[in-house]
């Protein structure tokens, strides 16, 4: 049931970009960005962990930056663009971190999966996976019940290790 429907009838209109298409919505003023995704627009993929922004499995990119879902109302989105785990694969391919995260076992119960994967593609953009350590340290909002942190910083190094590549060898 839409949160607008349990609080009363009054809606505000946003639009947004979202997984790269515009979509004209009404919202109500006390939906979090979380269960507009999942309720309302029937995007299950980002998980609701804590809803204290304390796990990162709600974590979507807004406008590129890493964000807790849980924490976003969806009115203040508008004009915003959100790009939830659904929207990384293109044309029938899997974006590399969700290739990488199967070729390096880098989940178990798969709960956090989405959360860490837009996290991770975040971190690679901010430049923050120069080394396993600062990968850690980047990703530590990212919480993982079943310890696969091992395996998901090997699957972001490995990404962030062939995004940088041509760079270094164009400079040599």
């Amino acid at each position: 049931m839409p949160a607008h429907a349990i609080v009363g009838t009054q809606t505000v209109p946003i639009e947004i970009t979202l997984n790269g298409e515009r979509r004209s919505l009404e919202v109500s003023p006390v939906t979090s960005l979380l269960d507009l995704l999942r309720h309302d627009l029937e995007l299950t993929g980002t998980k609701k962990g804590c809803d204290h922004g304390q796990c990162g499995a709600c974590t979507v990119l807004i406008d590129g930056r890493r964000i807790n879902s849980c924490l976003q109302l969806a009115v203040m989105q508008d004009g915003k663009s959100i790009t939830t785990i659904e929207g990384l694969a293109a044309d029938s391919r899997l974006h590399p971190l969700q290739q990488a995260f199967i070729e390096h076992d880098a989940f178990q119960c798969g709960y956090c999966t989405p959360g860490q994967i837009c996290s991770a593609v975040a971190l690679i953009e901010e430049g923050h996976a120069t080394s396993r350590e600062e990968i850690r340290e980047f990703m530590s909002g990212n919480l993982c019940r079943c310890g696969a942190y091992t395996n998901i910083v090997d699957a972001i190094e490995d990404v962030a290790g062939r995004q940088r590549r041509p760079v270094r060898e164009a400079a040599e």
